[in-house]
């Protein structure tokens, strides 16, 4: 029997394209370490917004990264590795939508990035991991063995969205959740540093039109290939 060797998968592509729901079941079915690199900065953003941090402010955006200390930790209760900020589970609080507002414009200032991807790297230094974000195939580990870029129709992402969302806040309207997507999309695609893009080895895997098990089993396939190479 072929051993199967350790590598690195990159997730990366549009924002509501199910990138950390497919990593998440991904890195569980081969028992590989689950790193949501969009928690970590929806972390950062959080914590920007509650302590008041002006974001052209370069000296306020050094002092508090330095505050700031990132873990994952395993949700017995439902499986998942949660994200923690400074001792605090934060999971549920970073997907508010003042945060959703906010997390790209924070994830576009160079220092922010550069926090995170050392982070990110240091955890993925010794392979046997899945990470998604929007520029992991790229600038985190553009070495990785296997990139994935996710994609789907913009309706379908819309309605995706609000589906989340509205489950729990009843109020919030589709064209909010529209605007919000459009807005984000710009944003992540014409940042300064490390801006939205497909690697040039990256697979694109559109799931517009996909279950989630269709689409993981196609991603498993796509592993096991790179594994056993």
């Amino acid at each position: 029997m072929t051993s199967l060797k350790k590598i690195i998968i990159t997730v990366d592509g549009w924002s509501s394209c199910g990138k950390s729901t497919m990593a998440r079941q991904l890195a569980k079915k081969l028992q590989y370490i689950f790193i949501d690199s969009g928690a970590m900065y929806r972390a950062i953003t959080l914590y920007f917004i509650r302590n008041e941090v002006r974001l052209d402010d370069a000296t306020q955006v050094v002092h508090a990264l330095q505050q700031i200390k990132l873990s994952f930790h395993l949700n017995a209760e439902n499986g998942n590795n949660e994200i923690w900020l400074n001792g605090e589970n934060v999971e549920t609080f970073i997907r508010e939508m003042r945060v959703a507002e906010k997390v790209s414009e924070v994830a576009a200032i160079r220092e922010v990035r550069e926090f995170a991807v050392k982070q990110q790297q240091l955890i993925g230094k010794d392979k046997g991991i899945v990470m998604d974000g929007r520029d992991i195939g790229t600038a985190v580990f553009p070495g990785a063995e296997l990139k994935i870029f996710m994609t789907a129709d913009n309706e379908v992402r819309v309605m995706r969205r609000f589906k989340e969302l509205v489950a729990k806040n009843p109020s919030i309207q589709m064209e909010d959740v529209r605007s919000n997507l459009a807005q984000r999309d710009h944003m992540d695609s014409n940042r300064e540093v490390s801006p939205l893009r497909k690697a040039d080895d990256a697979i694109v895997l559109d799931n517009s039109h996909m279950t989630p098990e269709e689409q993981l089993q196609l991603a498993l396939q796509w592993a096991y290939e790179k594994m056993t190479a």
